[in-house]
């Protein structure tokens, strides 16, 4: 009977320690799958809170093959514009904190909390900040039938004959492009009107067709009109010349001393996403954009990428924020 009772304790305890291993490498699979092994749908759902045709959306799109590899999941896009991104940002608020809803942004959600009055979420509070990404270069461009200025020269003495009567466009109210062109005028002390609209493609859209004359834009956003004429470059926004478009010169080296506005990406989540997961999605941030081709098309953009640990991204964060308070505070815009 002894002999018994071991012989069915030794089988019990062979299958407890059979059952524990079972789910200890259930446990490690679910830590090491890919996000989208955690998903229903296998999909991840990327929110650009910017129009078709920013930078944002170019950037993102360049590599969204690259990201759907490194995360094992089909990668969706979707472009929710609206009061300067406020919109986007809203819906990514309202995701589970799961992985499968993400957004690429700009540095206008640092921005917004000192030009808007009200917001329907704390930045960065009701989010997780993933990585930041890079840096994308900012050029200042006419419409060449509208102004015959060739330089920032000749720019600046065609605003201070016109004051305010020549147009300029943003992708929203207090954006950094909209911010972007205020340092401009600020630093040249020269004063335009302001047209805002529903994301950069609109705005673009006018610029080529003569309804406002000048503008702020990211590179890849209008390098192409760049090169067809369609639209000319007076200077670079960055401190130096960019190597995807080396034959535009600055606005510094042309009388704007020390003169630097810059525009940068990252990707968050929602708030409330687990540290591992945060890491998971870090680490494949890091992978899509160490591809070659991807590598590749970030050059040709004139991007520069740089992607940060989340620590460093939450500290990004709120340092960008009091920076950019300055600024805006700097050129007088007053919050709406």
């Amino acid at each position: 009977m002894t002999h018994r009772f071991l012989s069915r304790t030794r089988r019990g305890l062979g299958l407890a320690a059979a059952a524990s291993l079972a789910a200890t490498a259930s446990l490690v699979a679910l830590l090491c799958a890919p996000l989208a092994a955690q998903a229903q749908s296998g999909t991840i759902r990327f929110i650009l809170p910017n129009a078709t045709g920013s930078g944002v959306d170019a950037i993102t799109r360049a590599a969204q093959p690259a990201l759907a590899k490194a995360l094992g999941a089909n990668v969706v896009v979707e472009n929710q514009a609206g009061a300067g991104g406020v919109v986007g940002l809203q819906a990514l608020t309202k995701a589970a904190p799961d992985g499968n809803t993400l957004a690429v942004v700009s540095n206008n959600v640092v921005i917004f909390p000192s030009v808007l009055k009200s917001l329907p979420f704390d930045m960065p509070g009701d989010f997780t900040p993933i990585a930041l990404i890079g840096s994308t270069p900012m050029v200042l461009v006419v419409n060449p039938a509208k102004v015959p200025a060739t330089n920032a020269r000749e720019f600046f003495a065609l605003l201070k004959s016109k004051p305010d009567q020549l147009n300029f466009g943003s992708g929203g109210a207090g954006t950094i492009l909209h911010l972007a062109a205020e340092m401009v005028l600020d630093a040249s002390g020269t004063s335009a009107r302001h047209i805002p609209y529903k994301g950069v493609g609109p705005m673009v859209t006018d610029l080529l067709g003569g309804q406002i004359e000048f503008g702020a834009a990211a590179l890849p956003s209008v390098q192409q009109h760049i090169k067809s004429g369609a639209l000319r470059a007076i200077g670079m926004l960055a401190p130096q010349r960019t190597a995807a478009a080396p034959e535009i010169p600055t606005l510094a080296e042309q009388g704007l001393t020390n003169f630097s506005a810059d525009a940068w990406f990252a990707m968050l989540g929602p708030k409330g996403m687990s540290p591992a997961l945060v890491k998971r999605t870090q680490e494949a941030v890091v992978a899509a954009f160490n591809d070659p081709v991807v590598k590749d098309a970030m050059a040709k953009q004139g991007n520069t990428i740089n992607v940060s640990s989340p620590e460093q991204a939450q500290a990004a964060f709120r340092s960008e924020l009091v920076r950019f308070a300055n600024l805006v505070k700097k050129v007088g815009l007053e919050p709406q």
